[in-house]
This record gives structure tokens, C-alpha cells and sequence, in this order.
């Protein structure tokens, strides 16, 4: 769910956006049909999560949550993560938020039919209701867990998330603030994606 973050991390190019986006919905070899640099945003999307997930600093913000959570609480920490890139996007990206995140939308529209059945169930809602752009404010969190705890697996426990996130802001700030330079380089690194550049 953490849509910003893999958009990011996918650079400039729209089909490896594109890929990036929809990783969570394509399994197993199922993308294999795919134009080359769909299948590489796919293959991206996949290592983001396993670095995220097994990384030391995304494990100590996980523990924060795991109380209720559990096996979801890396959900949440994915979430909070964009929250944190959005509240601090000029950090990372020299294009404004509102028209990034418009110009992403434009795009996934274009490549609508690419889109796996599963997203395109809840696509115009996700563009209604502006979800890259709710991440940026806690109650904008907050309206998308509510969400996601009444339409997916997600156990509804959206106040006890929020109580955790503004009790510890700064310890998951700063937890993002060390994570998110890593992912950059290890992306960077093995599939020569020019993140950074987007930073001018």
C-alpha cells in the first residue's frame, strides 16, 4: 500500500512505473508476457519489499506496532514510510507533491488495460478519494487505514496505529530518514535507475 514510496523508487520511466505499481497484484511468473520494462518494475517492486522487509531499521519500527498488528505491521510501518516521504517530499523530488502525484495518475490512466484485474477493482476510488496525496497528513493516514481495515484483512485497529504514530513521530521519522537512503542506493545499484536525479 505504500503506492508513493514504489512510484519513487521507480525513477522516470513510465513503464517501470507502471510495473512498480502494480507489483503486489502480479504473481509468481505471471508477468512474463509483460513489455521488458513493465516486467522490470515488477522485479523492483518485489526486491523493494524484500529489503524493507528484512532491513534492521524497518524491524525496530515494526516492534512499535506489533502489539496489535502482528503480521501486519509491516503494513502499517510501509504506510507511515510514504507519510513520512510525502510530509517531506522536497527533500527527495524538486517537482511539487500535487503535481507529481497528478502527472502518476495520468499515467497509470493511460496504461489502464496493463493494470491487473484486482487494481482496476478499486482504481477510480484510489483516484477519488486522492490516496497519494492523503498519505501526507495524519488524518489522511488515518482515512485510508479506516478504509483498508473495512475492505481488506486488515485488522481494524486504526486508532491504536495513529495513537502509536504521533506518540513516536519523531523515533519514526528518524527511522525513516535512515532507512530511505539505503533503498535508494540498493535500487539504484542493481537495476541503474537514476532516482536521485529527480531530486533537481
Amino acid at each position: 500500500m505504500n503506492f508513493l514510496a514504489h512510484t519513487y523508487l521507480s525513477g522516470c520511466n513510465e513503464e517501470i512505473i507502471v510495473g512498480n505499481f502494480m507489483g503486489d497484484y502480479v504473481k509468481g511468473r505471471n508477468y512474463l508476457h509483460l513489455p521488458e520494462l513493465v516486467r522490470k518494475g515488477i522485479l523492483i517492486h518485489r526486491d523493494i519489499d524484500t529489503f524493507t522487509d528484512s532491513h534492521r531499521i524497518t524491524r525496530l519500527s515494526r516492534l512499535r506496532l506489533v502489539k496489535k498488528y502482528h503480521k501486519y505491521s509491516g503494513v502499517i510501518v510501509d504506510i507511515f514510510y510514504d507519510h513520512f516521504l510525502a510530509s517531506l517530499w522536497s527533500d527527495y523530488c524538486g517537482i511539487p507533491l500535487n503535481e507529481y502525484i497528478n502527472t502518476t495518475y495520468d499515467l497509470l490512466k493511460r496504461n489502464y488495460k496493463t493494470l491487473p484485474q484486482g487494481i482496476k477493482v478499486w482504481f477510480p476510488t484510489f483516484l477519488e478519494n486522492n490516496w497519494m496525496l492523503a498519505y501526507r497528513t495524519v488524518e489522511g493516514i488515518e482515512l485510508v487505514l479506516d478504509r483498508m481495515s473495512a475492505n481488506t484483512s486488515l485488522p481494524d485497529h486504526t486508532g491504536f496505529a495513529i495513537e502509536t504514530l504521533r506518540s513516536k513521530y519523531d523515533d519514526f521519522q528518524t527511522d525513516f530518514q535512515k532507512f530511505f537512503p539505503a533503498i535508494i542506493d540498493f535500487i539504484e545499484q542493481k537495476y541503474d535507475v537514476d532516482i536521485r536525479a529527480q531530486v533537481k
